[in-house]
Formats: C-alpha cells, sequence, structure tokens
C-alpha cells in the first residue's frame, strides 16, 4: 500500500556545492568556505522554502595526496569549523534545524555533550548531530596517533561515545533549576545527577554544566551503510543518511534497518531514511543535461584521478589513460561484481573519465537531472513506495544550485502536497516527528512513583 503524507527535506551545503569542480562555476561562492554571509544566505533561503534542516559536513584534518590535485579541489582544505559555523546561523534563523557532523574518533564525550546542548539552548531546540567515526586517516596525525583506529574498534568506540553523551545530557533534570530569589535556590540538588560511566573506551564522572537541552537530546543522525554501521545505527540513529541509488534495494535497505531497529526496542518511525540527492534542475531535459555537462568538462583530470583513487580506497592510478578502462590488476573483476564499495562504479563498462565523472557529481550520492516535474516525479515514487522518508539536497553549486531547487522544485511538490507550506513544529524533532527523550533519571523514577 502506498503511504500518504509529507517527506522531510535537508539542504546539505559543502561550500561552494557538491560536484568536484563546483568552485570553477561562476554561480558557485568562490570563497564560500571563509565566507559567514555565504552561509547565512543560504540558510535564510532553505528556511524561507521550509526546509527541515541544513546539514554540515566536517573533517578534521586537510586532505592528504597529491598536492598538485589537492591544489585545484578545495573540498577540505579550508572551512568552518561547522559547530562555530552553526551557533552563528542560529542568531539569524529561527524554525530551521541546525545539523553538524562531529567525530567520535577524536573528540571526547564530554566537550561535545556540552557543544551540541549549548547549541540546542541557543537556536531553541533545533540542533542534530551527525555521529561520524571519520574516514580520514590523516585525522590521526593531529590528535596523538601514528594510525587511525580500526573499523571495528572506531564503532564499538562510537557506540559507548554516544551513551556516555546521552548520560551527560540527562546531567539535570528538566525542571531542575528553580531559579528562586525568595528562597536563595538556584537549583534543586535533588535533581543533579552524576554519570560515573566507566567502561571499555571512557571513564566520565559528570555531571554536565549545562542545563538538559530543549530536545533532550540533538537529534542524532548517522551515514556509515556497512554492516558494522547498520547495528549502530539500529542503534542509535534518528536520520541515516545514506548512498541509495536504485528503489528496489533502497526498499529493502529501508524495511531491514527499521527492523532492525525494532530488535533495540525502537519503533520503525523513530528511525528515518534520507539519502543524500544531488539535483540539477532544468526548464527542459535537455538544459538539465547540459548544465551537468558542462561541471562535468570543468573537471581536471588530475582532480579527477585523485578523487577515483580515494573511491577506489586509495588505489594507486598512475599512468592510467583516463579515456580507456580501468585496467583489470588495479581492482580485479572479481572484486567489481562481489564489493558493495564499487558497485557504483562497475554497474557497466565506463571508461577511467566516465567513472570520476560519474562519482564527482555527487560523490557517491545520486544524482538526479530534469524539469522540475520529472524530479518530483521521482522523489514522490521513493517516498509513497516506502523507499525513503525524505532526502538531503545536494546542490551541485552554492548558491546557484539552492536557489534553482527552491525556485522550481519545491513549488511543484508542495502543489501536490508532498511537502509542508509552513512549519508546524517549534524544534527539529517536531518537525522531522520525532519524539523527545525523557531523561533516564525521569524513566527509572516511574515505576517508583507507581508502587508508592
Amino acid at each position: 500500500m502506498k503511504r500518504t503524507g509529507q517527506l522531510k527535506l535537508g539542504a546539505f551545503f559543502h561550500p561552494t556545492g557538491h560536484h568536484i569542480a563546483s568552485w570553477l562555476h561562476p554561480g558557485a561562492q568562490i570563497d564560500a568556505g571563509t565566507n559567514f554571509s555565504h552561509y547565512a544566505e543560504m540558510t535564510k533561503a532553505a528556511e524561507r522554502a521550509k526546509f527541515d534542516l541544513i546539514f554540515l559536513a566536517d573533517a578534521v584534518a586537510t586532505r592528504d595526496g597529491n598536492l598538485e590535485a589537492l591544489s585545484r579541489w578545495p573540498q577540505y582544505m579550508a572551512f568552518f569549523d561547522p559547530l562555530t559555523l552553526l551557533a552563528g546561523l542560529a542568531s539569524v534563523t529561527t524554525h530551521i534545524g541546525l545539523v553538524a557532523t562531529a567525530t567520535t574518533s577524536y573528540n571526547e564525550p564530554y566537550n561535545i555533550a556540552r557543544r551540541y546542548a549549548s547549541l540546542d539552548h541557543m537556536s531553541g531546540g533545533r540542533a542534530g548531530w551527525n555521529v561520524v567515526t571519520s574516514g580520514n586517516a590523516s585525522e590521526a596525525y593531529n590528535f596523538g596517533r601514528d594510525a587511525h583506529y580500526g573499523h571495528s574498534e572506531r564503532y564499538e568506540r562510537a557506540g559507548e561515545f554516544v551513551e556516555v553523551v546521552k548520560g551527560l545530557l540527562d546531567s539535570y533534570d528538566d525542571d531542575a533549576f528553580v531559579r528562586d530569589r525568595g528562597t536563595a535556590r538556584y537549583f534543586d540538588p535533588e535533581k543533579l545527577h552524576f554519570l560515573n560511566h566507566h567502561a571499555k573506551h571512557f571513564n566520565v564522572r559528570g555531571p554536565l554544566n549545562t542545563a538538559r537541552p530543549p530536545q533532550g537530546c540533538p537529534v542524532l543522525f548517522q551515514a556509515s551503510s556497512s554492516d558494522t554501521g547498520k547495528d549502530l545505527a539500529a542503534q542509535i540513529a534518528e536520520v541515516l543518511f545514506t548512498p541509495l541509488h536504485d528503489l528496489e534495494k533502497a526498499q529493502a535497505f529501508y524495511t531491514e534497518v527499521k527492523g532492525h531497529a525494532a530488535k533495540f526496542g525502537r519503533a520503525p518511525e523513530d528511525i528515518l531514511i534520507m539519502p543524500g540527492l544531488n539535483v540539477v534542475v532544468g526548464a527542459t531535459q535537455k538544459e538539465a543535461d547540459e548544465k551537468l555537462e558542462y561541471l562535468q568538462t570543468l573537471i581536471h583530470p588530475a582532480v579527477g584521478l585523485e578523487l577515483l583513487s580515494n573511491a577506489l580506497g586509495g588505489a594507486d592510478l598512475t599512468g592510467v589513460d583516463i579515456d580507456k578502462p580501468l585496467p583489470d590488476h588495479i581492482i580485479s573483476p572479481e572484486d567489481r561484481k562481489t564489493s558493495p564499495r564499487y558497485a557504483y562504479l562497475f554497474k557497466e563498462p565506463l571508461t577511467v573519465r566516465q567513472m570520476y565523472e560519474r562519482y564527482g557529481a555527487a560523490r557517491g550520492q545520486r544524482t538526479l537531472k530534469g524539469t522540475p516535474a520529472t524530479i518530483v516525479d521521482q522523489m514522490e515514487q521513493w517516498f509513497v513506495n516506502y523507499g525513503v522518508d525524505g532526502f538531503l539536497i545536494q546542490p551541485p553549486v552554492l548558491p546557484l544550485g539552492l536557489d534553482e531547487f527552491i525556485a522550481h522544485v519545491i513549488p511543484e511538490l508542495q502543489n501536490r502536497g508532498l511537502f509542508r507550506t509552513e512549519y508546524t513544529g517549534r524544534t527539529l524533532r517536531e518537525n522531522l516527528g520525532l519524539k523527545r527523550p525523557a531523561s533516564r533519571y525521569a524513566q527509572a523514577a516511574e515505576p517508583a512513583r507507581a508502587t508508592a
């Protein structure tokens, strides 16, 4: 049975856009990585269009690799700390959710709890945390390590990290701060809780020196689609952001993740599936095709090879002819068939240039190009047939691509009743239809009250 209701939308901002050559396009803000006004204007535009949220990625290292290529590819080489940026954006907006990435590998739970609680208070309940374990091995070198954590250890640490953060956010009960001058009592001492967490990765006493945030806990986002990552997502994620290219596979993923979440005592509606969607809008299909083709011509071959090398796990592409297929000795035919990591790039025979163009359009996420009606047809099909709950829109060029999506696609979605015309909630949780979690201490007290 096809579903009814409205889908959720986030606007995913990379500084100049999601296409790897976006900064070369005249519609891009060329100094975006260090231009606060650029982000402020885009966020206000997204709020006027009633987006649920904006989403910012992060890395705590510059890229390593071929410096000649990297000098032509500004992504992650110079950009704002996302939480600092969101604090500024909170001051110029009132409704839109503010979501940023923070790694569990190179932070401490206390710092993260305090920062996101502060952002949630400052924004009136609009904060979200994208929980990552860091995919950039170079980050280790900036934090006293010679190597990145192993895959399993990263996710094990992340699970404990999130539990500590959630525990710290419950340090004060919601009504702990009485602030009564008459009795000279600022807070009720019985409503302050020490976490006293002692486990494999962390020893944290607490309590947090910040009041419990308006949402109880920032909305938790997670992106991994590996088996280990899906297990963590089923436990903690409230919004799952992962690449999905085929509706049938998306439906299977949707069912699997929500079913797996039930094993952890969670309802299907407790987790939303919102993959990335790189949208290229044209008045005609031909115009949309030409827009993307123009962007593809801007990819410098050195950048394309560097991007493809990263996508293939660091494969050495030195001397490869970009206008011929990838040699078998780099990625074997068997690995091309069996590894999920490579499936997107080896669905059909492609030259090396075509491979990096395919990946470079949205860095692994799905690209959708066409008229507003044909784009919304696809978005609607995926939504009503339970492939997704919404999308994180990834404009290829910013601010141009966002402006075009708002001007042409949002009205089509609204005309079909697929997207809101006004905000209905005060907090990000309310707008996403997610429950506010009760404090663990309030939950622990309920049985005692019931039997008293």
